[in-house]
């Protein structure tokens, strides 16, 4: 039975003075949309603790257009740390809306932001808090519509069960046309079947109940699905994709919360999409083509933001930044803007071989604090096999513009564990660091006195769905560790700093990468073990992963370095970025000789099949070519 909706903050304020950080639950924020009163209400939920969730750029994007809909209202949700949840369910308390209090199960809709699979036994709880059947075939009638979006949606078969319908794609336009359809669904009487034929009409709208998954001699063993008979759902679904970024809402962020939260900056999204075609990299597959934000709209909208929010910083934020076409000309304006009024102008991440004379001195303005690039291999044989395209000659360039502009700490990102890695290409990870610590040296001078250090993190690589390499299998976990041991042994100089992510939370994110449907009943069977917050180091547990791999006869580590053949037919196929699988064979391939694939924002077109397939096209407001040569 569907909750009714009513404000219950008096059940849950008794509560606030038992638990850390009370002010994750305290609404009326300043930016907040206070006026709530429907009659259509959305709750977006992000399935992970208020600080975490609140930066999130996509929640506050559709928070602000579902708002501004007639008719609509849009209040968020976040899931409570272990402390308060626990509390509620002592407590009798469900999960609530942050605005109005109101039980989450009382909205007509509830979304979920999917930002990682390691979030996924997040979703589990919050269903499982909100009183909310946990699989979707479960709910009633009168349930809510449970729907999911974002980032991690390319193979999303491992959670489909617990969602009634899965966005593909962006959201801006999708989102308010699938709320209308269970609007006016509901408002004709039709049934949650009916509703849901109505939903997969829309394009770039997933719903798992009109599929099967058919294993057979051609498949893994995970299977891969099918429509069902009759129901005209589409064999593939194609992604949403917006062609006028320059037209939508350039300050999604609005609210100024109570508490530190993890970006806790002014962020204004400059690009949408990557053309870079680094072959590991799932988001620059499944966010193209390039749309690129004009110059004079990011600075306007930066300058009207920092009056609207009081940050003292302002974040360009995209997949590769320093590739807009008038990034240099954006800095170079808005620091000479700020400049005065103590605002620090940053970029994410920088690309080694766009990291110029001329970005070195405007990135930061005069605040330099630790600057941040990604070689992702320690090797050129390896960088171009992962069709990186940066240089020794580029590392070399970027370090030296850095450090004469008065950068003093450097973070380089690596992985472990590529296709065709070798021991050899581990030792070249501490060589690259060693070089850019001599780079520094020679500039600043040696000594702690020049404040020169670099540091190296390296992750451990997971095969993502929809990416040239998504036939591999994960690196072993006992081979993993010898090579962070291989790592950490071959450092030539203590100077340098050595941090690697835990091969055990790799693993389990490999495996949910991997598998398909039948991978939620790993998911449910971990979170009644206890998983939840796996994302968390503190809160992720591995025994209770394997513990519940093996009550289902799984075992993790094999499901993960399995590699796939390449004829196989995949558990996430019959979903689609727009890229084709025959451009991603062809990059498998060119991998494998070592053979570079150039990026068409800067020659010509290379082929992934995007924008004929969706009816797109690059949207480049300046000159991108040769920028880079």
């Amino acid at each position: 039975m569907r909750l009714r909706r009513e404000d219950l903050y008096d059940r849950l304020e008794p509560l606030l003075g038992q638990v850390e950080k009370p002010s994750r639950y305290l609404d009326h924020e300043w930016g907040a949309i206070e006026e709530q009163d429907g009659p259509f209400h959305v709750a977006l939920m992000y399935p992970d603790v208020y600080e975490v969730g609140l930066p999130n750029m996509g929640l506050s994007i559709l928070y602000t257009i579902l708002n501004g809909t007639e008719g609509m209202s849009c209040e968020r949700g976040y899931l409570p740390w272990v402390d308060m949840a626990d509390l509620m369910r002592a407590n009798d308390v469900p999960l609530l809306s942050l605005e109005s209090s109101s039980p989450i199960a009382s909205f007509d809709v509830v979304g979920f932001t999917l930002a990682h699979e390691m979030a996924c036994t997040n979703i589990v709880e919050a269903l499982d808090l909100a009183r909310i059947p946990v699989r979707a075939a479960e709910r009633s009638e009168d349930d809510a519509i449970v729907i999911a979006g974002g980032p991690s949606v390319w193979n999303c078969e491992p959670v489909a069960p617990m969602f009634d319908a899965v966005l593909l794609g962006d959201g801006e336009e999708a989102l308010v046309e699938m709320c209308r359809c269970v609007r006016d669904g509901r408002a004709a009487r039709k049934t949650r079947a009916q509703i849901l034929l109505d939903l997969s009409r829309i394009q770039g709208v997933y719903v798992p109940s009109l599929y099967d998954v058919v294993v057979d001699e051609t498949s893994t063993r995970w299977g891969y699905a099918v429509p069902r008979p009759g129901t005209g759902a589409p064999e593939v679904v194609l992604k949403r994709c917006l062609q006028d970024f320059a037209g939508t809402e350039p300050i999604p962020h609005r609210i100024v919360p109570y508490m530190d939260v993890v970006q806790d900056r002014l962020a204004i999204e400059v690009l949408r999409g990557c053309c870079r075609g680094c072959r590991f990299c799932q988001a620059g597959m499944t966010y193209r083509p390039v749309r690129e934000r004009p110059a004079e709209q990011v600075i306007e909208a930066a300058k009207e933001g920092l009056r609207l929010t009081g940050h003292d910083e302002v974040s360009l934020t995209s997949l590769s930044t320093t590739d807009h076409s008038q990034c240099a000309a954006i800095l170079h304006r808005l620091n000479a803007d700020v400049r005065d009024q103590g605002v620090r102008v940053s970029i994410p991440s920088q690309r080694l071989d766009s990291f110029g004379v001329e970005m070195a001195a405007e990135v930061g303005g005069s605040k330099k604090g630790g600057l941040t690039f990604a070689p992702e291999a320690g090797s050129q044989r390896l960088r171009d096999v992962i069709n990186k395209n940066v240089s020794e000659k580029d590392i070399d360039t970027a370090a030296e513009n850095a450090f004469r502009n008065g950068w003093r700490r450097m973070k380089l990102y690596f992985m472990m564990g590529l296709p065709t890695e070798t021991d050899d290409d581990i030792v070249a990870i501490n060589s690259v660091a060693d070089h850019v610590l001599e780079i520094g040296r020679s500039v600043v001078g040696k000594g702690p006195k020049s404040g020169v250090s670099v540091s190296i993190s390296v992750a451990v690589f997971v095969p993502k769905s929809h990416t040239p390499f998504q036939w591999c299998g994960q690196l072993g976990l006992e081979e993993v560790r010898r090579r962070q041991q291989l790592l950490l042994h071959t450092c030539p100089d203590h100077a340098i700093k050595i941090s690697y992510h835990d091969a055990e939370v790799s693993l389990v994110e490999a495996v949910l990468s991997k598998m398909g449907r039948a991978g939620f009943d790993l998911i449910y069977a971990a979170w009644r073990h206890g998983c939840r917050f796996d994302a968390w180091t503190d809160q992720f547990s591995f025994e209770r992963w394997q513990d519940a791999a093996a009550e289902l006869g799984l075992d993790l580590d094999e499901i993960a370095s399995k590699d796939i053949p390449l004829e196989s037919r995949l558990p996430w196929e019959h979903t689609s970025p727009g890229v084709s699988q025959g451009f991603l064979k062809r990059e498998w391939r060119r991998a494998a000789q070592g053979v570079t694939t150039d990026d068409c924002t800067m020659t010509s077109c290379v082929g992934c099949g995007v924008c004929p397939k969706l009816g797109v096209d690059l949207a480049i407001v300046g000159d991108r070519h040769g920028r880079h040569e």
